[in-house]
């Protein structure tokens, strides 16, 4: 289990790191102001392309490393958690989304845009619980309902240590009469 933490711990940490990268020249890019990353879109690259390297190495190897499965459980559990990450990676794509269009509409924020991201990002914490519901429901099926929620739990503590990665890195959204002064 010590070990487990370690690698959320380490997840955690390279997370940061891709996160909280400022400016990227483009490798092999003309060096003028326009091969120059700007500080939110590097961090929408690194947050998609954590999602889709180097994270579901890890998030594979942490929950191997808690679930605790012998070899007959884990030949149940995972093509029932594979199904549960190919679905798991839509969602991702839509998160992404969401974030893309926040730092685009930073500058520029409205009320009607501000509603709009939210209800959005409401819609997508809504799908993400009916998501784990319906995994939880084939683990505990397939398996017993220990196993299930052991299951709900590591993808609890990965889920914050992202989302808590990603929102330190975001700006909190502000009036813009307030912005102004």
């Amino acid at each position: 289990m010590k070990s487990a933490l370690g690698l959320l711990f380490s997840l955690s940490l390279a997370a940061g790191l891709l996160l909280g990268q400022t400016q990227v020249k483009l490798e092999g890019a003309p060096k003028d102001s326009a091969s120059v990353l700007s500080g939110n879109e590097m961090n929408v690259r690194a947050y998609i392309e954590l999602l889709r390297t180097d994270l579901k190495k890890s998030r594979t190897q942490v929950v191997g490393m808690v679930m605790q499965l012998d070899a007959g459980d884990a030949t149940k559990f995972w093509p029932i958690y594979k199904e549960f990450e190919a679905e798991y990676q839509q969602f991702g794509d839509e998160v992404v989304g969401l974030v893309r269009d926040y730092v685009a509409k930073y500058d520029n924020m409205t009320p009607q845009i501000a509603d709009r991201l939210a209800n959005k990002l409401l819609d997508l914490e809504q799908q993400r619980t009916i998501l784990k519901r319906k995994y939880y429901l084939k683990i505990k099926a397939a398996l017993d309902p220990i196993v299930a929620t052991r299951f709900l739990q590591v993808e609890n503590q990965i889920e914050r240590i992202l989302d808590l990665q990603i929102a330190s890195e975001l700006p909190v959204i502000e009036s813009p009469e307030r912005s102004q002064q």
